[in-house]
């Protein structure tokens, strides 16, 4: 299993990504939060609001994340990939019957 870690600017573009994994089974579960994000761009500061998108997958999936990404948005963001190691195995059950290996 895989969780990946995505930023997006709007509760529009994270409901249309989110549903759309879960519809073409490439995930088994999401969530999301707003929060403020700070970062440098071009020498200066900002700071906007942003929401995270956690997406929990199964491994070898990040190609197609990506691609449903792509269709929604055209700006830089992050996708970073964590390893899970340990997880309990009633979830284990209910992920594997969900989500199929690529």
């Amino acid at each position: 299993m895989k969780m990946y870690y995505i930023t997006l600017k709007n509760q529009d573009e994270v409901k249309k990504i989110s549903f759309e994994l879960l519809e073409r089974r490439l995930a088994v579960s999401t969530n999301w939060f707003s929060m403020t994000c700070a970062y440098r761009w071009q020498g200066e500061i900002k700071e906007e609001p942003e929401i995270i998108l956690i997406v929990q997958t199964a491994s070898d999936i990040r190609e197609e994340i990506e691609k449903v990404i792509s269709q929604h948005i055209t700006y830089t963001n992050i996708i970073a990939e964590l390893n899970i190691h340990l997880m309990n195995t009633s979830f284990l059950r209910w992920f594997d019957a969900e989500v199929p290996e690529l």
